[in-house]
């Protein structure tokens, strides 16, 4: 099993409706944080993050950081949606990455279908 993994519930994201995440660390050592990238491929637009582990927010940002101590059994559950409406179809990139004082350990890449 990989060190740090996501997933996500479907992966054909539909503009305007929310969508679900995992993302699940089994690294044995000490880290810091977990950060989640995004980008929509051949986009300048970002993502608009709505929860993380259950707690309500409203960033829109290529970027959500989880502190260890919101990592409840090494698991951390978001919700999030893109609120553009696409020409056409784009890729979408998430890359979860494990990190321990400012150096990244591990990561997990996943792409997904915006249409």
């Amino acid at each position: 099993m990989k060190d740090i993994q996501i997933s996500l519930q479907d992966g054909n994201i539909k503009p305007n409706s929310e969508f679900n995440g995992t993302i699940k660390v089994n690294y044995l050592g000490k880290y810091d944080s977990i950060v989640l990238n995004t980008h929509i491929l051949d986009s300048n637009e970002l993502m608009l993050f709505t929860s993380c582990n259950g707690k309500k927010m409203s960033s829109r940002s290529a970027r959500l950081f989880i502190g260890r101590e919101s990592m409840q059994q090494n698991t951390a559950e978001f919700t999030a949606m893109i609120t553009f409406e696409p020409k056409k179809q784009h890729d979408v990139k998430f890359r979860a990455s494990i990190i321990e004082q400012h150096k990244e350990i591990e990561s997990d890449v996943l792409f997904a279908k915006l249409s």
